[in-house]
């Protein structure tokens, strides 16, 4: 197993996908204040790992991030979910809740890309693009949230032909039962489910 997930997530054809590794969705002053929590216990010190390691493997780290105007012009108003958070933390572009946690850089070999819609970061995007002219055929999908994004990603990813590496350590959802099951059920059945621990190695070996 650890020489097949060496293989699969070379460097040279693998990406790091942060998913809204935000001030505004995990950061102290979170809308969402129950996610940021189950993230920061044990997710996000798992993808600093994780950047650390890719980044000194020459791997790819592209963080997606998501905002709104003020007037929320070209965002989407068709879900409960959009509505969340929105009047208790701003995302408008260049604020601090639309801006990538600080412990995470970004580093100057990342990419940062941002939308205005939809619930993951490859629909309607320029994520699909840019990985592929950087080569990338496998994804490690990290970050938020079990419940929506991560699987959104990871279907997305999927239909558009990677392979998808989740590291089960280093994404979160709320409740963390919930989460488990996601994990355990669904996206085990599209991704390879992995560990920090066996990513940091395979990219040392």
């Amino acid at each position: 197993m650890t020489q097949a997930l060496a293989e699969l997530v070379h460097p040279r054809h693998t990406a790091i996908v942060t998913q809204e590794c935000q001030n505004a969705v995990v950061g102290p002053d979170a809308g969402l204040k129950a996610l940021a929590d189950a993230a920061r216990r044990e997710a996000i010190p798992s993808i600093g790992r994780l950047l650390d390691a890719a980044r000194a493997a020459d791997a790819r780290v592209v963080h997606c991030l998501v905002q709104r105007r003020d007037d929320g012009l070209g965002s989407n108003h068709n879900a409960r979910l959009f509505a969340v958070g929105r009047d208790s933390v701003s995302i408008a572009p260049g604020s601090p809740g639309a801006t990538l946690v600080p412990e995470f850089g970004p580093a100057p070999s990342d990419l940062v890309l941002t939308r205005l819609h939809g619930i993951g970061p490859m629909g309607g995007t320029d994520l699909d693009a840019v990985l592929r002219n950087l080569g990338v055929t496998t994804i490690v999908a990290v970050g938020v949230s079990l419940n929506v994004a991560i699987p959104n990603l990871v279907m997305d990813a999927v239909n558009a032909g990677y392979r998808v590496v989740v590291p089960r350590d280093a994404v979160a959802g709320v409740p963390a039962e919930y989460g488990d099951a996601v994990v355990k059920n669904t996206l085990s059945l599209l991704a390879t489910v992995t560990t920090t621990d066996d990513l940091v190695r395979a990219w040392k070996d």
